[in-house]
C-alpha cells in the first residue's frame, strides 16, 4: 500500500509532543508522503521549516485561511512577501489553504474575497496549484476561480463535503476533489456519498485534515484524545474505494498518481537529502 495524505496540519501544536512518532506511524500504515497545510503566515513558515527537516516524506502548502483574512488585508505587502517566500521553495507544492468560508464568517466576506483574490494572483506568479477551502460560499468562490488565471494551474477542493452540483462545477474547472474522514461520518456524509460513485478516478485525492475529522470507525484508536493523524488515512481510502465500487489497491494507486500529477511529488527519482533540498532554498459513468 502507498498513500499520500495531501492535507495534514502537522505543524499544529497538538503534534508538538510526538510529531516524529506521528510521521513514523504514518509510514508504518503505508502513507508514503504527507503535505503539511499552511493556514496562515506563521503556520506556513512553520510548515516549511518542518518540511525542510523531513523532506524525504513531507511537502507543504502556503496560504491564509479565510478565517484569518485580516492577515492579508491588514498588511497585504507583508503577507505577499512572506507567503511568496514560502512558495518560492521547491518544497512548497501548492498555494493555500485559501478560499471563502461564509459558514462562520470569522472574517468579513469582503475581507475574505480580498485575501482570496490576492492569493490567487500569488499562485499564478509562482506557478503553483491551489489548495482550496469553501464552505457556504459556493457561488462567490466559483465566480472568483473563473475570473482568475490561477485556476488554470489546477488544484484541489480540499475536504470536499458538497453534493453532485458543486462537484461538477469544480471538476469542470479542472480541479481535483479531496476526500477526508467525512466519508465515514454517517451523521453528515449524505451529500458526499452521492458524489463519490460518480467521481472520475483520475480526480480523487485523499487526506486526513489532521488533527481534525477523526474517522468514525470502530478500529480507529487515536493515540491522543480525539486527535486524527495521517496513519488513519487507509480507513478513508478503503471506504472511498468501497463507495466507488472498485478494488482498494486500484484507488490507492490512482490517488497516489493523482497527487504526483498535481503537485509534482512524490517524484519517480530518489529524493535529495534534506540538507541538499533546503540549501536550494474511466470506463465508469462520471461527473467529469
Amino acid at each position: 500500500m502507498q498513500l499520500i495524505d495531501i492535507g495534514a496540519n502537522l505543524a499544529d501544536a497538538s503534534f508538538d509532543a510526538d510529531r516524529d512518532e506521528v510521521i513514523e506511524r504514518a509510514a508504518a500504515a503505508g502513507v508514503r508522503g504527507m503535505i503539511v497545510t499552511g493556514t496562515g503566515l506563521d503556520e506556513s513558515e512553520s510548515a516549511l521549516a518542518l518540511v525542510e527537516r523531513r523532506s524525504a516524506v513531507l511537502r507543504c502548502t502556503a496560504g491564509i485561511h479565510p478565517h484569518l483574512a485580516a492577515q492579508w488585508t491588514d498588511a497585504p505587502q507583508e503577507a505577499r512577501e512572506r507567503l511568496g517566500g514560502v512558495l518560492g521553495s521547491k518544497l512548497a507544492v501548492a498555494a493555500g489553504e485559501c478560499g471563502l468560508d461564509y459558514f462562520r464568517n470569522l472574517s468579513p466576506p469582503a475581507a475574505q474575497r480580498a485575501a482570496f483574490a490576492g492569493q490567487l494572483e500569488l499562485a499564478a506568479e509562482h506557478g503553483k496549484p491551489l489548495f482550496l477551502h469553501q464552505r457556504d460560499a459556493h457561488d462567490d468562490f466559483l465566480a472568483m476561480l473563473r475570473e482568475h488565471e490561477a485556476a488554470r494551474l489546477g488544484g484541489v477542493a480540499h475536504c470536499f463535503t458538497g453534493g453532485p452540483g458543486q462537484a461538477e462545477s469544480y471538476l469542470g474547472l479542472g480541479l481535483h476533489i479531496g476526500i477526508t474522514g467525512w466519508v465515514l461520518d454517517e451523521r453528515r456524509n449524505h451529500d458526499l456519498l452521492k458524489v463519490i460513485p460518480l467521481l472520475p478516478l483520475d480526480r480523487v485525492l485523499l487526506e486526513t485534515d489532521s488533527p481534525y475529522l477523526l474517522p468514525r470507525h470502530p478500529d480507529v484508536k487515536p493515540h491522543r484524545k480525539r486527535r486524527n493523524e495521517p496513519c488513519f488515512l487507509p480507513y478513508v481510502a478503503r471506504e472511498v474505494a468501497r463507495r466507488m465500487g472498485i478494488d482498494a489497491e486500484e484507488l490507492f494507486d490512482a490517488a497516489c498518481g493523482n497527487a504526483q500529477a498535481l503537485f509534482g511529488w512524490p517524484n519517480a527519482e530518489p529524493e535529495q537529502s534534506d540538507q541538499q533540498v533546503a540549501s536550494g532554498r474511466s470506463d465508469r459513468q462520471s461527473l467529469g
